[in-house]
């Protein structure tokens, strides 16, 4: 899967979860300040990213993913499909 790929999956996930524009989704959107993210919101995300992805990401990882592209690049060395 292409780098633009996963981009998309995660924009298309993080659209329909906070409800927002799929256009105003761009990598350096933060999951936290340009979201409002709580962490349940978070958690609930990252749940969905390894569902879809078919990753493991731990909660110390979690915590240090706060834009989209950082997210897009942990899943793109940590997925194992």
């Amino acid at each position: 899967m292409s780098k633009d790929e996963v981009f998309n999956q995660i924009a298309d996930i993080i659209a329909e979860r906070f409800e927002i524009d799929r256009e105003t989704i761009k990598p350096e959107l933060n999951f936290k300040t340009d979201l409002d993210a709580d962490s349940i919101d978070f958690v609930e995300f990252i749940l969905e990213l390894e569902d879809t992805f078919n990753a493991e990401i731990s909660d110390e990882d979690a915590e240090n993913l706060n834009t989209v592209g950082e997210a897009v690049d942990y899943i793109m060395s940590h997925s194992k499909s």
